[in-house]
């Protein structure tokens, strides 16, 4: 059924029924990239007239970012100087009818609403209720900070849902950081290139179980129907169970062509082949990244999801959730610039005095440290900002988690401490993590603790640490759930924790062939912790200690892990569990491969 809009709002635009717009002819990038600097792909595409006709069933093609939204007039003709166009993202629709970049990115939008058949024109049932809709606008940037293109989302108002009547089960998984940092530290030492796709509408390819109805969108009502409303047959954006209806069927798809869902981390697939050949696949909703030893399982891989899905190809992984990522012929670098860059100005730090370290030895913050109250929400948001850097900074972990303790009363004083942890970050905005190539795939940890760190209630920090070849994968800083009695306690409970962490990375590791065959080494600086592990006895000192925490006994005697004695000056976890000194806190900053390259 073709359809007419109606630009209900703006009269400028009311006879603005129908038009033409370029339809993109879209080709793929190759494969052939040496490092990032090659990842910018020379990419043809040929535009061809058609009439814009939202019935028209749309091919799936691949998309590249020379392709996206490039039947917008500002975006052709001020490619060269895009930051001229207002990088204000408009609120409501009658906003957006100022600039014919947003006009058009609200077409294209429901030209792919139609294309992907999500819903039909009916009348509302008797009994049922219809979840309105509103438009959501976004600029997307690369790594630079430069406009890439301009997105309109259609979004439905899924806080109106009822449990049970519009929705059942909603969980949907995403990867965790641990395993993108394990895939690109695999990628680094095995000289692999690792590769990007985006899944264009992705929520749009799942298929909804449950009878939805939405309004009409706004400001495009259909001419003499406008009291009409549609009902979904697949998962609009907004909806709750829209995740994972995403997730079904993607999952689906890799299942259905031999991609095998890993068993700890479900959004991670594993296809090998003869010759110990494979590829792996990484998703994060609707982001991609996948790399494998083999050049031909790539581009097949590439070309089945060009043939289901509508894609663009990034090509190279250069950005990533906000990692920024450079691939280079000697290993992978992984760093957020731009987003610490961001964070530093949003709070007035771009200017600032750098720090050596982000927290003072000497720094002790408390709940009721006298201090005046500060605003809730922005401390809130600061910590929110220096929480998403920990991703690639593993040295401010620490201070971060210190920071996290005060989020329902924070001070002036705490404020300040999170201050300081930014003019730290604006002096080292160039360090990231290294995985280097040439290294064994060998996993390594450390686990160390703070016995009695917490001034308010005398709990101890558990912190561990684990790398494979030159830069850390996994890492931790938390306050344990128990007062620990001793020092050796706090430590054991410290690397029973950070054993139940190496299981988990062991299997990872296993699915990826790259087996352990020894138990991963853990070294911690505390010999009666030690002792703890490989002995039974029953002691006057330990039988209050938690059943959950003797774990770490069982993994020692299947050498899945084994305890082994460091130097307390070696104990790289000890960054994670106080504020050192600058000699120290470089020497173990080092050690985690957190350098700049």
């Amino acid at each position: 059924m073709e359809m007419s809009f109606e630009m209900g709002t703006n009269s400028t635009n009311s006879d603005e029924t129908s038009g033409t717009t370029p339809v993109l002819d879209h080709t793929t990038s190759t494969f052939g990239q040496t490092s990032s600097e090659d990842s910018s792909s020379s990419y043809n595409s040929t535009p061809t007239s058609k009439s814009l006709s939202t019935s028209a069933a749309m091919p799936r093609q691949m998309r590249t970012l020379e392709d996206l939204y490039a039947n917008t007039k500002e975006i052709k003709e001020t490619y060269a100087c895009q930051f001229a166009l207002s990088l204000v993202e408009p609120v409501t629709y009658k906003d957006a009818l100022t600039q014919e970049a947003w006009v058009t990115a609200m077409k294209e939008e429901l030209e792919s609403l139609e294309a992907h058949k999500t819903w039909s024109l009916t009348d509302l049932p008797e009994g049922k209720h219809a979840i309105g809709l509103k438009w959501v606008f976004k600029i997307k940037t690369d790594a630079a900070g430069k406009v890439n293109w301009y997105k309109a989302r259609l979004v439905a108002k899924g806080y109106v849902q009822e449990h049970g009547i519009d929705y059942e089960e909603t969980f949907s998984p995403v990867a965790h950081f641990e395993t993108i940092r394990l895939i690109l530290s695999l990628a680094a030492q095995s000289g692999w290139k690792v590769y990007q796709l985006d899944i264009k509408s992705a929520f749009l390819n799942g298929v909804l179980q449950e009878e939805v109805y939405v309004t009409q969108p706004p400001g495009f009502e259909v001419k003499g129907k406008e009291t009409q409303v549609y009902r979904l047959h697949k998962a609009l954006y907004g909806l709750k169970q829209a995740p994972r209806a995403w997730y079904s069927r993607i999952d689906g798809f890799f299942s259905d062509n031999g991609y095998n869902r890993s068993v700890n981390e479900p959004t991670m697939y594993v296809k090998r082949c003869q010759g110990n050949q494979m590829i792996v696949i990484c998703v994060y909703v609707d982001d991609i990244i996948y790399t494998g030893t083999s050049l031909e399982l790539l581009v097949d891989f590439k070309s089945k999801m060009v043939k289901e899905f509508e894609m663009t190809d990034l090509g190279l992984l250069q950005y990533f959730l906000g990692l920024e990522v450079s691939q280079m012929k000697t290993g992978i670098f992984l760093s957020q610039k731009k987003y610490t860059g961001e964070l530093l100005k949003k709070f007035g730090m771009t200017s600032c005095k750098f720090a050596a370290t982000p927290m003072s030895p000497g720094d002790r913050l408390i709940v009721d440290d006298g201090g005046q109250d500060i605003d809730g929400y922005r401390f809130r948001s600061l910590v929110g900002g220096l929480i998403y850097v920990t991703h690639s900074r593993p040295d401010i972990a620490f201070a971060v988690s210190i920071l996290s303790r005060f989020m329902h009363c924070p001070s002036h004083h705490h404020f300040g401490a999170g201050k300081r942890i930014l003019r730290y970050l604006a002096g080292t905005i160039g360090y990231g993590l290294w995985y280097g190539n040439g290294y064994d795939v060998e996993l390594t940890g450390y686990t160390d603790s703070d016995w009695a760190g917490s001034s308010e209630d005398m709990k101890s920090v558990s912190a561990n640490v684990f790398s494979i070849g030159s830069g850390a994968i996994s890492w931790s800083s938390k306050k344990q759930p128990v007062v620990a009695l001793s020092t050796t306690e706090a430590e054991y409970i410290s690397a029973a924790v950070g054993a139940c962490q190496a299981v988990w990375l062991r299997k990872m590791l296993r699915e990826l062939c790259c087996e352990q065959k020894d138990a991963t080494p853990i070294f911690c600086d505390n010999r009666s912790a030690i002792f703890l592990t490989k002995n039974q006895a029953f002691h006057s000192r330990t039988k209050h200690i938690n059943i959950k925490f003797h774990y770490i006994r069982s993994l020692t005697e299947s050498k899945e892990v084994l305890l082994e004695p460091c130097d307390t000056n070696e104990q790289i976890a000890d960054i994670l569990t106080k504020a050192l000194g600058e000699e120290k806190f470089s020497y173990f900053r080092a050690k985690m491969g957190v350098v700049v390259i």
